[in-house]
């Protein structure tokens, strides 16, 4: 029994010796001086300008889509322009297309 005590009792001072030995290694202390310097140096983030979106673009009807209604459109940088029948040009989608007969599609 004396033994198992003994035994229990280097193992419980083995270990709080190992856990009150603090070392840092030399190079940790320079990496943290010069990562504080970054971390405190102001990020400038330069954004793109906006590419200007056209109104009006020019685009062959064997690369445009036709819509259910007979419609031709083409999609553009996540913009869709619609065939005006009158002058054969595609035009950004606004509102007013709706009532326009030139923008009406083709019955075929």
């Amino acid at each position: 029994m004396k033994k198992y005590f003994c035994l229990v009792l280097i193992i419980i001072a083995v270990g709080l010796y190992s856990c009150s030995k603090k070392s840092h290694p030399t190079g940790a202390v320079t990496n943290l001086k010069t990562d504080t310097a970054a971390i405190k140096a102001p990020v400038i983030v330069k954004r793109k300008p906006k590419e200007p979106v056209p109104k009006v673009i020019s685009v062959n009807d064997t690369a445009a889509k036709k819509s259910v209604d007979g419609r031709y459109y083409y999609d553009l940088q996540g913009h869709r322009y619609w065939k005006n029948n009158k002058d054969g040009k595609y035009y950004l989608f606004n509102k007013s297309m709706n009532g326009n007969d030139d923008f009406k599609g083709s019955v075929n």
